[in-house]
């Protein structure tokens, strides 16, 4: 792969609106948000991992980690490689270097799991990157609270006909 430039992101969260589901990540240095359209089965195993729920018997991206473990890997991070057509797409990558392809909802259910970080190209980023005010003051957080309650995937519009989703 080329010489890319990789920046941290953090899930902020998953938001659902009419038959949309949006996953949020956020540059917070930059203030750029970046919504992925993800499935709901994707978006829950997503909102699972993020509220810390362990289902009494493993969900699918539990068994991939569990997998992983086992076979003595370790994902090092996940990072969203590319957007085209409004696709976005994801890599795993372990920590011997081993890169596997990935829909960006499974990446991001599977780096909250291993419990890795979540990095986006910076190309990524400034295409389908919405600019937010982030601050750590907490009436400006709990505004931005009320902000993701009423989001939806429409309020995005990052190419003309197009919404940004995942394969």
């Amino acid at each position: 792969m080329t010489s890319q430039a990789w920046v941290p992101v953090q899930l902020v969260g998953v938001r659902a609106a009419d038959d949309e589901t949006v996953v949020l990540l956020l540059d917070g240095v930059a203030g750029l948000l970046v919504p992925i359209l993800v499935g709901r089965s994707e978006a829950a195993a997503i909102a699972a991992a993020q509220a810390g729920l362990v289902p009494p018997r493993p969900m699918t991206h539990d068994l991939l980690r569990s997998v992983i473990d086992t076979l003595g890997a370790r994902v090092e991070r996940v990072e969203i490689v590319r957007l085209e057509h409004g696709v976005f797409f994801a890599e795993l990558v372990f920590a011997d270097g081993t890169r596997v392809d990935s829909r960006a909802s499974d990446a991001i259910a599977l780096a909250l799991r291993a419990r890795c970080p979540i990095l986006c190209a910076s190309g990524v980023l400034h295409t389908a990157g919405v600019t937010v005010q982030v601050s750590s003051a907490q009436d400006d957080l709990e505004e931005f609270r009320e902000f993701l309650e009423d989001v939806k995937a429409a309020d995005f519009d990052t190419a003309p006909d197009q919404s940004p989703h995942e394969e």
